[in-house]
């Protein structure tokens, strides 16, 4: 860590590419790395590289939600060749009869509602989904996710994730796992 700077720092390396990334202190006095995908295109496409790895080739669809996943699925769509849809975090005044699912997420302490338009939902009927995230601490916004699958009539077939924190309590391949520090530093 680099104790010069005011805030403690965590070096992160996915793919061969490095970042100085910030720890930030929850509530329970634990301190995360902070991963920041947007506007980081060198970082997407190389944790984009890691995660084509672990697609399963039955996979149709890609699913992930907003905000910062959406570059780095956007990136192994491209890689991958496979379309992906995004769960919206707020209704949109064009959703038509959106499918609405809470996510109880015990690493923000807040809770969250995801949306997704009912034309939206109709991409992930009757196919293999892989649902993408950037960093699963809890797992509460994969089983959401994997609700929004279901109930579209689609099929979870895999979830990935570029980072983990912790020990989520579902299935997931991850392209690393990120430490958690205790106490102060």
């Amino acid at each position: 860590m680099n104790s010069t700077s005011p805030v403690d720092m965590f070096a992160l390396t996915i793919g061969g590419i490095t970042r100085d990334v910030p720890l930030v202190r929850l509530a329970s006095n634990r301190r995360l790395p902070l991963v920041e995908f947007l506007g980081d295109t060198q970082l997407c496409a190389a944790a984009a590289l890691e995660l084509q790895k672990l697609l399963p080739e039955n996979a149709q669809v890609l699913f992930t939600c907003e905000t910062s996943s959406i570059p780095l699925v956007h990136d192994l769509a491209q890689i991958s060749k496979l379309p992906y849809e995004v769960a919206r975090k707020r209704r949109r005044p064009y959703m038509n009869d959106p499918l609405i699912q809470e996510v109880a997420s015990m690493t923000l302490g807040v809770g969250e509602t995801l949306w997704l338009d009912k034309n939206r939902s109709e991409n992930l009927k009757g196919k293999q989904v892989v649902i993408v995230l950037d960093v699963v601490a809890s797992g509460g916004t994969i089983q959401a996710l994997e609700r929004l699958i279901l109930r579209s009539g689609g099929k979870v077939c895999a979830r990935v994730a570029a980072f983990s924190q912790g020990k989520p309590k579902l299935e997931l391949k991850v392209a690393q796992e990120l430490p958690i520090f205790d106490g102060v530093g």
